[in-house]
């Protein structure tokens, strides 16, 4: 999947795993993103879309 949406430009996130011993380590953090028809200016187009975007109606999917 892609990497951040390109309807709101989220991207991954970066932060540490932090264990009961508290020992940290480096981890990323993805939005969920699904690669979705929109319409854009009229016309049909495969886009990476967060589902946030999906849910709120930022963009109009394509049947």
């Amino acid at each position: 999947m892609g990497k951040f949406c390109e309807v709101c430009k989220k991207g991954v996130t970066y932060g540490n795993n932090v264990s009961h011993s508290n020992h940290k380590t480096r981890r990323t953090w993805a939005p969920n993103t699904q690669r979705v028809r929109v319409v854009v200016d009229g016309t049909p187009q495969r886009m990476y879309v967060c589902t946030r975007c999906l849910r709120s109606g930022k963009v109009e999917r394509a049947v």
